[in-house]
């Protein structure tokens, strides 16, 4: 079998493309390779987990409670962070995190990143640069120390292009300008500290692709975000198939658990108690009449029973 032989042009496209994103962001590769090394999965060209499209999907469609409830009980503590502004209460946000770390200014710090930036071939503040690197599916999340007046990340132009890489929006803890423009934009959402008229001032991206703190969250590139009225969730990468599992089958068991309680079949006390063997059988029963309700494929769901203690 011959292998394609490839013109010199190509070859550079490609190794310059491997080396800007390298330098874009501001650990090495293998340095977050490392951070993320309980995920076994396929990997982003930046070295960030790619959660698979179907599992990102699928999440969208789960209770941030029940998610938090499989993290808390795997010692994942500090995931969850609440008290946002949003755009858009009915636009969910499901997706991976690309992350940026911004602190305050000050003239050499800010000349030094630009400086390094220009060299890197970046273009316009700092607080764009991270935009630069979005692809389908991805979340742009950053630390922008809360800061509200002049700590506004984006406007709505900044936001169209954000829609437009990803299909997706953003959680900032700061804030953000331009909500009339923001909230016509049709799938986009913003989960923000608060909005303001101010331009971003005396802040400086100082890291991307990095681990960052949201609130009382922590946040490493490539978590599945999961965000909701009721707040945001960071789910590690390798955790999420679990997550999403153990939330869908959930989500069953109380599907079935409330039309029983409605037909009279079972009392409130049998369906919260451990269930019976009559119990387990009648939900499989269900499960078969019901092929639709089941979000996963019926041979993944009779694989994680076999493991689930009910």
């Amino acid at each position: 079998m011959k292998l394609p032989i490839l013109s010199l042009t190509t070859i550079l496209t490609l190794t310059l493309g491997t080396l800007q994103t390298a330098q874009s962001q501001t650990i090495p590769k293998e340095e977050l390779i490392f951070l993320t090394s309980e995920w076994k999965g396929e990997r982003f060209p930046d070295g960030r987990p790619k959660i698979s499209d179907d599992l990102v999907r699928r999440a969208k469609e789960i209770n941030i409670e029940e998610a938090w409830v499989v993290l808390k009980n795997e010692g994942y503590n500090c995931q969850f962070e609440g008290n946002w502004k949003i755009v858009h209460d009915d636009v969910v946000i499901a997706g991976r995190a690309l992350t940026a770390q911004f602190t305050p200014s000050r003239p050499d710090l800010e000349k030094n990143i630009k400086d390094r930036g220009a060299k890197q071939g970046r273009i316009g503040n700092t607080n764009s640069w991270p935009i630069d690197m979005l692809s389908k599916g991805d979340v742009y999340v950053a630390d922008g120390m809360g800061k509200i007046v002049e700590g506004t990340l984006i406007g709505d132009n900044l936001a169209n292009s954000i829609y437009a890489k990803t299909g997706n929006g953003v959680v900032f803890d700061a804030s953000v300008r331009d909500l009339d423009g923001l909230s016509k934009i049709p799938g986009f959402n913003a989960f923000v500290r608060d909005f303001d008229p101010s331009y971003l001032k005396d802040a400086v991206v100082t890291g991307i692709n990095t681990p960052i703190r949201i609130g009382r969250a922590v946040v490493l590139p490539g978590d599945l975000v999961l965000a909701k009225k009721e707040g945001v969730i960071f789910v590690p990468a390798h955790m999420v198939e679990k997550v999403v599992q153990t939330a869908e089958f959930i989500a069953l068991r109380d599907k079935f658990g409330i039309q029983m309680l409605k037909e009279g079949k079972y009392t409130p006390g049998q369906i919260d108690s451990q269930w019976t063997d009559t119990l387990k059988n009648d939900f499989l029963k269900w499960l078969d009449k019901n092929p639709n309700e089941i979000p996963m494929k019926r041979s993944e769901l009779d694989e994680y029973m076999k493991k689930r203690t009910w």
